[in-house]
């Protein structure tokens, strides 16, 4: 048995059972993966997966329990190789970051442009994604970490969850809307007369957007969603409806025909998350980004909190708009 072997049936059970893109994903040939699958079913003397003709039909209950160390192996060899990687100041790797269209597009790039300067030699693969599918990439070990949303300051459930900074969301509507008349901040019952264009999340029923709304007595009308900022501004202003986003999707540069209305007690505040899993070793270029996206968490505390050794005790989140202003200031 060989590690090459556990990362081919991993990568099995998370291409859907689907050889071609698991061989992909490992940079190997097809049928050097079904060699090695073969082999290492015959040394444990039973199937993994159960077949239909030649082509994978499911993870049998026996291979369930075999994927479930072996990604625990994985794990723990790629803990080995980060540990000693950080012992020997090494500055080169990669770095997966599952975290949403809107973090990735306005929040990250300024954060990964410092990273890249202070350590050229690590590769960034961002993985933007909705809010679950993020959680599930970091569960099942394919991204080193993951920066989400919650409403309020509820952590997500898995993983260690550090508060990196809290947002509102902002209404937006081209300039001629008839929300510009009212004289004063919309309110929930003024948006409830128009057609909304929102993230496709705000269609879940556990949606805070939603639940507002409900709280309120009102019904909301999605007349379009998307997972884009840059989408939903985009049908904003084709004149599907009133925009609501997140504050930091908005850029100076939208106010020429866009407007953004106060929305402070309208809505929840939310709170944006850096989720990790508290089974990995951090590489250090990974806890350098960390500092660049939230200047207020300390990397060593951070470490020490991953290694068991301190209870968490982060630092109360700022508030995004004073943070992007302060950092405009300084630049």
């Amino acid at each position: 048995m060989t590690l090459t072997q556990l990362r081919y049936i991993v990568a099995i059970a998370d291409s859907g059972l689907n050889i071609t893109l698991a061989a992909d994903r490992v940079h190997a040939t097809q049928p050097g993966l079904s060699k090695q699958l073969k082999q290492l079913e015959d040394e444990l003397g039973f199937q993994l997966f159960s077949r239909k003709g030649r082509s994978l039909d499911s993870v049998t209950p026996q291979g369930g329990q075999v994927i479930e160390r072996a990604r625990a192996i994985l794990a723990e060899a790629a803990n080995i190789r980060a540990l000693a990687a950080n012992l020997r100041s090494e500055e080169r790797g990669e770095l997966s970051i599952a975290t949403t269209h809107t973090q990735a597009r306005f929040v990250l790039p300024a954060a990964v442009g410092a990273l890249k300067k202070r350590y050229p030699s690590v590769s960034v693969h961002l993985k933007p994604h909705g809010d679950a599918q993020v959680m599930e990439l970091l569960e099942r070990g394919q991204v080193d970490l993951a920066i989400v949303s919650t409403a309020g300051s509820k952590p997500p459930a898995d993983g260690l969850a550090v508060p990196l900074y809290r947002w509102r969301r902002a209404v937006i509507a081209p300039r001629n809307h008839a929300l510009g008349k009212l004289g004063r901040a919309p309110k929930l019952a003024d948006l409830a007369r128009h057609p909304l264009v929102s993230y496709e999340s705000s269609l879940r029923t556990d949606s805070s957007l939603r639940h507002a709304f409900a709280t309120a007595g009102l019904i909301p009308n999605f007349a379009c969603t998307a997972r884009d900022a840059d989408l939903i501004k985009t049908y904003v202003r084709a004149g599907l409806g009133v925009g609501v986003l997140a504050e930091m999707a908005m850029t100076p540069e939208d106010e020429a025909d866009l407007r953004v209305f106060d929305t402070e007690g309208l809505m929840p505040d939310c709170t944006a998350w850096l989720v990790l899993r508290r089974d990995r070793v951090l590489r250090d270029y990974a806890t350098a980004l960390v500092e660049l996206v939230a200047p207020q968490i300390d990397g060593r505390e951070l470490r020490r909190v991953l290694a068991g050794n301190a209870s968490p005790q982060w630092p109360e989140p700022p508030v995004w708009r004073e943070m992007h202003e302060r950092r405009l200031a300084a630049a």
